[in-house]
């Protein structure tokens, strides 16, 4: 299946996470040993809303993002509805044409930046989830559409800092374990039962 069609369940299962992530959580470690969960949302809400839907229609983006993550109420439906319109964006076909930004300043192949923008919000998703105790199941079209995803961009990835080295993962192992190997990640992190028990 095309990436483009897959787009909104990806991130409907993203959002899905976000939306039961409450304010005593947001100070936990996250599978990304730079990010919180409040600095992970942060950028998610910097990256993947405004900035992500530009790129799928093409339209100029300026100044840098602001990570910064402010929980004020209704926070989570509002990055939820963003987050919805950029899947909505990368839906249309004419979105993987030419070439587009996130950052402003460098120009991507479009079909780079979709397949980008698919995994970070699935990737991330898991980090979430897996923060905050939550479960986290990709559909088989989802899981074989991730780590084809990364399997393609992990050597780039690693390059620029993007993923951290691979975690050795059973061949044996769901295709989901088998991405989150890829981008770096352990299937099995938890983030410890201080994290867990909100102390």
């Amino acid at each position: 299946m095309e990436l483009r069609t897959l787009m909104v369940r990806a991130v409907e299962t993203s959002t899905g996470v976000v939306q039961g992530i409450g304010p005593e959580m947001l100070d936990r470690p996250t599978p990304c040993p730079e990010y919180d969960v409040r600095a992970l949302l942060g950028h998610l809400s910097a990256w993947m809303t405004e900035r992500a839907r530009a790129a799928a229609v093409k339209r100029p983006i300026t100044g840098a993002p602001d990570e910064s993550f402010v929980p004020e109420p209704g926070w989570a439906d509002r990055y939820a509805e963003a987050a919805r319109a950029a899947a909505v964006a990368w839906s249309e076909p004419a979105a993987w044409e030419g070439t587009g930004s996130l950052s402003g300043a460098m120009e991507m192949p479009a079909e780079m930046i979709g397949g980008l923008v698919f995994s970070e919000f699935l990737l991330h998703g898991w980090d979430l989830a897996a923060a905050t105790g939550q479960k986290y199941a990709l559909d088989d079209h989802l899981a074989v559409a991730l780590f084809d995803q990364v399997s393609s961009m992990a050597g780039m990835a690693r390059q620029y800092g993007a993923f951290g080295p691979e975690v050795p993962v059973p061949a044996s192992a769901p295709l989901a374990d088998r991405a989150l190997g890829l981008a770096g990640r352990d299937p099995a992190w938890t983030p410890g039962p201080a994290a867990a028990d909100g102390s």
